[in-house]
């Protein structure tokens, strides 16, 4: 019997069952984590153990921190598609949609989608690692001791803060990413400012605003929640801090792009 065990061991049918196995509750154990934390997290909202000298630390973080890469990220992908598609637009004659089909990309997706991606890269990976770090060398068991709440001290102020933030960086970038479609237009396609601005009042609602800001919102309460979570049950010292932090980012990628996806569904399928 024994002997059978392992052949069926050696198959790659019991390989991938296993793996599948594996990867499935490491998903389940992954998912309770962060309904753990959210549910946590509101209790100490609602118990007012929000540390206010600590948000203002973390709207700092991410509002200003962020900018930079932000603005860089919406920036250079607004120019790369203008520097594709004004000429050919203006050579089939719809010249004055360039202004209107930018500001529906951006505002719908890329300009809340790419600062999503950015902080991320740069607040998200931030975040987890921190706490992963405060794990590993006990300073939240510390707090406990100390009869500190963990959510009230370190997630409030963190989420909280992406959740105000993130829509002030959207605008802005958005903005900017308009800004540098305007100027692309001009010098790729001689498209003049007067024609691109007037056409974006062409493609833009009240609707698309409305989307893109509560968009940003869940973005940066997923972004920091999930980053957090990672950190907070961190394990396996300095080794365990890489592995967070790196899970912290991809699902962080994962689920923005699954938010989006759900809200591209509820409001403009």
């Amino acid at each position: 019997m024994a002997l059978v065990r392992n052949i069926l061991k050696q198959t790659v049918t019991y390989k991938l069952f296993k793996s599948i196995l594996v990867n499935l509750i490491d998903f389940m154990e992954v998912m309770g984590n962060i309904t753990t934390c959210t549910i946590e997290f509101f209790k100490s909202l609602f118990k007012g153990e929000l540390d206010r000298k600590e948000l203002i630390v973390q709207c700092e973080r991410f509002g200003i921190s962020s900018l930079p890469i932000t603005l860089s990220i919406v920036g250079m992908t607004s120019v790369i598609i203008v520097s594709q598609v004004a000429q050919e637009m203006v050579k089939q004659g719809g010249g004055n949609f360039v202004g209107a089909l930018v500001a529906v990309l951006i505002v719908r997706e890329l300009g809340v989608i790419m600062s999503g991606f950015a902080i991320i890269s740069m607040i998200g990976s931030s975040l987890a690692s921190e706490l992963a770090t405060m794990r590993v060398t006990e300073q939240i068991d510390a707090l406990k001791t100390l009869k500190v709440n963990p959510f009230g001290y370190l997630f409030a102020p963190r989420v909280v803060a992406g959740m105000l933030m993130m829509p002030l960086v959207v605008i802005i970038s958005s903005l900017f990413g308009i800004l540098a479609g305007a100027l692309t237009s001009d010098l790729a396609a001689g498209l003049s400012y007067r024609v691109y601005f007037e056409s974006i009042w062409i493609g833009i609602f009240a609707k698309d605003l409305f989307v893109c800001l509560a968009k940003a919102v869940c973005f940066g309460a997923v972004i920091a929640l999930i980053s957090c979570t990672f950190g907070y049950y961190a394990s396996g010292g300095a080794k365990g801090v890489g592995i967070a932090t790196t899970r912290a980012v991809v699902w962080s990628f994962v689920a923005i792009v699954i938010i989006d996806m759900l809200f591209a569904i509820a409001f403009f399928f």
